[in-house]
């Protein structure tokens, strides 16, 4: 796939995203960084050491346990929102197409919280986690995709 002058590229995974403007052409792609921006997850015994609950049913005497709430997990969705917001902000001041790289778990959560506004400017979704690649990585990972 040829990145067009001007595209926005984000790289991200539950706590990372680096966000990048092709400063090339579609011959030789070189990709500007614009921002990246990191989320604080602590370990789960500082963000919380709460037993996981119990239920009692009023028509018997059973109980049942409860699961505990994975706060890592809860944080990873509020960063993928944040960062979604974030790459609409972006996409309105530039008003160019977006290429977005990520896991397939990350995107899931990305797609379920993309403005509606956004959606259109997505040229490619690409299911790899490349936060932690150089931007000459990530040319070459987009380049080798069909499309």
């Amino acid at each position: 796939m040829k990145i067009a002058t001007g595209t926005l590229v984000m790289a991200m995974d539950g706590s990372k995203a680096h966000l990048f403007k092709n400063a090339g052409d579609t011959q030789k792609p070189l990709l500007e960084p614009i921002s990246s921006h990191q989320a604080a997850n602590p370990r789960s015994s500082e963000q919380g050491t709460d037993r996981p609950g119990r239920s009692f049913s009023s028509g018997s005497p059973r109980r049942s346990a409860m699961g505990e709430t994975d706060l890592h997990d809860l944080a990873e969705t509020d960063f993928v929102r944040e960062a979604s917001q974030l790459l609409d902000k972006t996409q309105q001041e530039h008003d160019r197409g977006v290429i977005l790289l990520a896991s397939p778990t990350v995107l899931g959560e990305f797609r379920k919280c993309c403005p509606e506004r956004l959606r259109p400017s997505i040229l490619a979704e690409i299911g790899k986690d490349v936060v932690n690649h150089a931007p000459d990585k990530i040319v070459s990972i987009i380049d080798a995709v069909d499309g």
